[in-house]
């Protein structure tokens, strides 16, 4: 099993050990890792990119228990560098932070959030009525999150025999394995670009600028 560091730390550099390398049947290879700073791909949120021994990482998985790191090229077993692009960390924790608090607002109007696709520029919460229902606007929506990023709340993290909560100040956690920024002031400007009913469910998508 991979220990996961992006769990309860930030760090964007580390070192590691390669404890398996083998070939894809596209030619690549796949690097397991005793640890990991690499979010992989999943839970609406993209997967961290950069480098191992200064070798690009061109796609992460998770293989049952493992994070499968994809290399153009084979790399030897033993102690290595690795290091996880700040940028696209910092934007993808942006984003998926912006989604959390979507879907807090969207309970506070009687709407339960059941899918989430946290990706830049794809950003969109699906919500199911709860006893209320009622749809609320895109307006109402941002004076909610502009009011919590206001009080710049903190994130606080939490694991709970092995499952990891997620939530900021006093509002409720969510069970979730993917990366946010460590306070709202951090988040940047949440724009709500559409909020529309389908199916009976609501859909809001969303940008983080």
């Amino acid at each position: 099993m991979t220990e996961r560091l992006y769990y309860t730390n930030e760090i964007t550099v580390g070192r590691a050990q390669i404890v398996r390398c083998t070939e894809e049947q596209d030619g690549r290879y796949a690097i397991e890792l005793d640890q990991t700073l690499f979010h992989p791909q999943g839970g609406g949120q993209p997967a961290d990119t950069g480098w191992i021994v200064g070798v690009a990482v061109e796609e992460v998985i998770q293989r049952d228990e493992n994070i499968v790191h994809i290399l153009a090229r084979s790399l030897a077993l033993g102690e290595v560098d690795i290091q996880i692009d700040a940028a696209v960390r910092e934007l993808h924790s942006r984003w998926h932070t912006a989604g959390h608090l979507i879907g807090y607002a969207g309970e506070r109007f009687g709407w339960r959030p059941v899918k989430a696709h946290h990706w830049p520029g794809e950003g969109r919460i699906t919500f199911i009525p709860g006893e209320e229902g009622a749809a609320p606007s895109a307006d109402m929506f941002k004076e909610l999150i502009d009011g919590w990023r206001a009080e710049k709340l903190i994130r606080h993290v939490e694991m709970d025999e092995g499952r990891r909560k997620v939530w900021f100040g006093v509002l409720p956690a969510y069970l979730c394995g993917g990366t946010h920024v460590s306070d709202l002031s951090k988040l940047g400007e949440v724009e709500i670009s559409n909020v529309k009913q389908k199916k009976g469910q609501l859909i809001v998508s969303y940008r983080v600028l």
